[in-house]
């Protein structure tokens, strides 16, 4: 096995990109630890669902890095059952950032599988934003069982690319591994069968508590691929004042105005971070460019 890697790298959060000489297949190994642990903290996941964010999150992390321009990969499962939506945004630099909308007065087996938590007509979205072009948005039915079913599933479609997902998430951290035939590239079927055999073998055990190096060495020792430096991932959340405000605008005056005027300011929660952004009335005067506030009162006296 061929390791570029200096040993003191902390393998901790990080992506790892490989790729086999002698056949063409490529592959990339996620482990996220330090990133996984905040953002299951940020909001009290019935276990059955942080299972499901965490394995997206390895997903997103793995798919993002085919990013050719600045922009951001969103990854989202959405449902009318008790979960409502599973995203995950990945960015050109390395960044991630997840969440999830769920019925939280309901009851959530620890078990539960993540088909009977989204219930009927869900869909899987994949949205490309570059940073100065308009966004590119792909919407399929769900099918499949977990997420990494579901990946592969869409990817059959889209890419028409022999791909192979494996997705793992626990308390302590989420992994995931992906081979894929190179496009363009002829590729012997027993070869294929031989690597894709290989990488269902990883446990979730070993996605979520070893390095690339380590993984690789145990599925691949016999046909030991090429493994290029790990790129480090770190959590950052892209909300703003300005982003919340822009939110507000298109609201409009009078539905803002009248919250203001009823509890004195707005406070706006960001899904991801649980950053508070609070607008009171001089801000939203001030944001309208027009007294609104007193516009609601005054309209809401003469009404009385």
């Amino acid at each position: 096995m061929t390791q570029n890697t200096p040993a003191a790298i902390n393998h901790a959060d990080c992506r790892t990109r490989f790729i086999f000489d002698d056949m063409p297949v490529r592959g990339l190994h996620v482990r996220l630890e330090k990133v996984w642990q905040h953002i299951a903290g940020q909001k009290h996941y019935p276990a059955a669902i942080r299972r499901a964010l965490g394995e997206l999150l390895a997903a997103g992390t793995l798919l993002s890095s085919n990013l050719k321009i600045d922009g951001t990969l969103i990854v989202q499962v959405q449902g009318q059952g008790r979960l409502k939506m599973l995203v995950v945004e990945a960015t050109s630099e390395q960044t991630v950032r997840a969440t999830a909308r769920w019925d939280e007065t309901a009851a959530i087996g620890e078990e539960e599988s993540l088909t009977d938590l989204l219930g009927e007509n869900g869909v899987f979205v994949l949205t490309l934003q570059p940073k100065d072009a308009e966004p590119w948005q792909g919407v399929v039915p769900l099918e499949g069982s977990d997420i990494a079913q579901m990946l592969v599933n869409y990817m059959k479609r889209s890419e028409q690319l022999d791909t192979h997902i494996v997705l793992a998430a626990s308390e302590q951290a989420c992994g995931g591994l992906l081979v894929q035939r190179l496009p363009e590239e002829e590729l012997d079927a027993n070869a294929w069968e031989h690597v894709s055999t290989l990488a269902q073998t990883v446990t979730a055990e070993e996605l979520t508590t070893l390095d690339a190096h380590n993984v690789l060495y145990r599925l691949f020792h016999e046909t030991p691929p090429r493994v290029f430096e790990p790129e480090a991932i770190e959590f950052a959340c892209t909300c703003s004042r300005g982003k919340v405000s822009d939110m507000l605008l298109m609201l409009g005056g009078e539905e803002v105005g009248g919250v203001v005027a009823e509890h004195g300011s707005i406070a706006v929660d960001c899904d991801f971070c649980h950053e508070k952004y609070v607008f009171d009335e001089t801000d939203i005067n001030a944001l309208f460019g027009a007294d609104v506030v007193n516009t609601v009162r005054q309209e809401a006296q003469r009404l009385q």
